[in-house]
């Protein structure tokens, strides 16, 4: 079961890796367009604010069809055949979904307690989606009616019909299924939804009235529940769904951030909802106190090479946000300094957001400068040095902890392992020179590239094509369940690659490789089916 949540929480990352560019891009176009920085050549009606709307209304195709994105997204990470026309299939029965929800609440609404005829958005509980009217579900309603796709792609795609119905085989069998599924499922979707959208409403009051209380909990299940690649599910309701605002704290933020930077109401008053988006604070002044407990423990003939380690790792978890090359260092070597970490990183996020510090903030310093510090920085400045003094303080809280605790308990990070090669960074000369031992390995990867070398050695760290029985990835992890987990190599076996670090429980490994894992998973399947 935990494999399939996690199967599940990973295939949402999909869709969410396009946020960053498109809020980036947003946050641009709004400084842009801002008079207070750029001047009056960004006044409204003047040619310059005319093409950077253009720029902006651009921007803006990813929020705004964000229920398509997680339709399609899921079947490309969830199908076991045919991704391609599982998404296609997806795609058709979520708008028949939406146009069978839409004419119930036209000719029905009473019934179900929803007035048809008001204007979408704000309080109605309606939304257009493709141009339907239809109910706002969010993204909840586009991954429950893709992954009932996805159910009925995997189970009847390949049902062979008598050849007189042979047109109606493969995407169109699934189609027609779905066809009729979606009746109930839409007729549910009127019954309870607009119940759900009101517990959602009582509990945006809850979470807002828990103030520091809250900030604290969301951001420490979220940070605690990485290992497992549960944290999808603790942050994407917050950020893109409804779970605190109307839209996803993602969408709302860049949608008033014109708004915000050019008042000097205090932004806390204005979008006390935004301290569910502090999160990324962690990930800039957490990761250099960490890598530096890490270096001033390391053994004094292990420092350079530990240096060599924590010096990308680092500035990937700084400028990008992703931590998990740095956590994956530690995590496994002591899982306490993880759960320390976890505390501190809420502890830090519940402190910016008692002095008033708010915004959409979940990711690296790119991010934050482009979607935060520089649009608000001429109204704003007090807030951001506050972020800035609590955030450095934290830095330096993290290095003081982390350091006492590995010398305390002599845990084994980085550099202060009995066997030094624990730390020796593999080149890809290491692995040709592996590989010319290995004549069907080097075989394998006639014409490949980079890519394909780290999937060859994966593959071989996992016994081979014939123990591989599933595979999947999200962000900057290759999930692979095998059918033997004892013909799986030792972790240094999946370091010759690359590899950050492995998750092992059971049959289901996941390899910690980094942003490239998409094209390392895509070698990985074509050495499979040249294996095959």
């Amino acid at each position: 079961m935990m494999e399939k949540i996690q199967r599940f929480g990973g295939a949402m990352f999909t869709p969410v890796l396009l946020f960053s560019f498109s809020g980036i891009m947003l946050a641009v176009a709004i400084i842009f367009k801002n008079p207070l920085i750029i001047g009056s050549i960004a006044n409204e009606g003047t040619t310059w604010y005319n093409i950077w709307t253009i720029i902006e209304n651009g921007a803006w195709t990813v929020f705004n069809q964000m229920e398509l994105l997680f339709v399609i997204g899921l079947p490309i990470g969830l199908a076991k055949k045919a991704n391609a026309r599982a998404a296609l299939e997806a795609f058709v029965v979520y708008l028949t979904a939406q146009y069978f929800i839409g004419s119930m609440l036209e000719f029905f609404g009473d019934f179900f307690g929803v007035n048809y005829n008001q204007e979408v958005g704000g309080e109605s509980g309606l939304k257009l989606i493709a141009g339907i009217k239809t109910l706002d579900t969010s993204i909840v309603g586009a991954i429950l009616i893709s992954a009932i796709v996805v159910f009925l792609h995997n189970r009847y795609f390949d049902t062979k019909l008598p050849d007189f119905l042979g047109v109606f085989q493969g995407s169109s069998f699934v189609v027609i299924l779905g066809f009729f599924v979606m009746l109930p499922v839409a007729f549910l979707f009127c019954l309870i939804w607009p119940k759900v959208q009101m517990g959602i409403g009582s509990m945006q009051g809850f979470l807002a009235s828990a103030g520091v209380f809250g900030v604290w909990l969301y951001t420490f299940l979220e940070r605690i529940l990485i290992p497992t690649g549960l944290h999808h599910f603790i942050y994407t309701p917050f950020i893109y769904g409804p779970a605190v605002v109307e839209g996803g704290i993602a969408s709302y933020w860049v949608a008033h951030l014109n708004e915000f930077s050019q008042t000097t109401t205090p932004l806390k008053q204005l979008f006390p909802e935004g301290g569910f988006a502090l999160h990324g604070n962690s990930k800039i002044f957490a990761s250099p106190g960490i890598a530096a407990a890490f270096y001033f423990t390391a053994k004094p003939e292990n420092k350079k090479k530990v240096l060599a380690i924590l010096i990308p790792a680092t500035l990937t978890a700084v400028l990008a946000g992703i931590t998990e090359p740095l956590e994956f260092t530690f995590l496994f070597v002591s899982p306490a300094l993880f759960a320390v970490h976890a505390f501190l990183a809420a502890s830090m996020s519940a402190t910016m957001y008692a002095f008033g510090v708010v915004g959409d903030m979940g990711s690296g310093l790119i991010d934050l400068l482009a979607k935060n510090w520089i649009p608000l920085f001429a109204n704003h400045s007090g807030m951001i040095f506050t972020q800035l003094a609590i955030g450095l303080g934290f830095t330096l809280i993290y290095f003081l902890v982390f350091r006492f605790l590995i010398l305390k308990f002599n845990f084994a990070t980085p550099g202060r392992e009995p066997d030094a090669e624990e730390i020796k960074l593999h080149t890809k000369k290491d692995y040709k020179a592996k590989q010319a031992d290995d004549a069907a390995g080097a075989g394998a990867l006639a014409g490949g590239n980079q890519y394909t070398e780290q999937a060859a050695i994966y593959l071989e760290a996992f016994g081979g094509s014939d123990n591989i029985d599933k595979v999947n990835n999200c962000a900057t992890r290759l999930r692979i369940t095998v059918k033997d987990e004892n013909l799986v190599g030792a972790d240094d076996e999946f370091r010759a690659g690359g590899a950050h670090g492995v998750v092992r429980k059971g049959n289901a490994f996941q390899v910690i490789v980094g942003l490239d894992v998409p094209q390392v998973r895509e070698q990985f399947e074509q050495l499979l089916q040249v294996n095959d």
